[in-house]
């Protein structure tokens, strides 16, 4: 499927609402399990959402719109949602995501993105030119990946419970 701006904020609008249907008011084990060392939680999962939001999306659109290709990004900090939502509960960084992309889809909009915008060129530090469409539909494929990523990892939870049905269930060996 060809990138299609209006297509691709029906998934971005919703994506705090889906998170916060599968996460809010469910007890911690839920919600701070991940798959094992150096894995990422749902909590975790849903820092990192907020962090992207902040440093990543929209600083990295207005970045081509103003320099193009002639500045690279400044490079994304994976794992600053550590640091960054120690104290907070998953119903604060629900709200927070909530609001953060409000704001950002808000200021996507005003920018009026426009087909010959789209194809504009900016620089990624480690893989070079990439165009407005491209880092648009990466958004859109980074959410729905966590979104997976948060029912894996709430599914592993039960991986030993479930018995002989693991073998009908391959969410649970991915």
């Amino acid at each position: 499927m060809h990138f299609e701006l209006t297509q691709g904020t029906e998934i971005l609008k919703r994506t705090p609402h889906t998170v916060s249907a599968l996460l809010g008011n469910l007890s911690e084990p839920w919600v701070t399990q991940n798959e094992g060392p150096e894995t990422w939680s749902p909590y975790d999962v849903i820092g990192h959402l907020i962090h992207a939001e902040e440093t990543d999306w929209i600083p990295r659109v207005k970045m081509i719109l103003e320099h193009g290709d002639s500045r690279a990004f400044e490079p994304f900090d994976r794992f600053a949602m550590i640091e960054r939502s120690k104290g907070k509960t998953m119903h604060q960084l629900l709200e927070i995501f909530q609001l953060m992309r409000s704001q950002s889809l808000g200021e996507l909009q005003r920018m009026n993105i426009t087909p010959a915008l789209l194809e504009k060129k900016g620089k990624h530090p480690e893989f070079g030119p990439v165009s407005l469409s491209q880092l648009l539909a990466t958004w859109v494929v980074h959410d729905l990946s966590h979104i997976a990523q948060i029912a894996r990892v709430m599914s592993k939870q039960y991986g030993e419970a479930v018995g002989p049905w693991q073998a009908y269930l391959p969410v649970l060996t991915r």
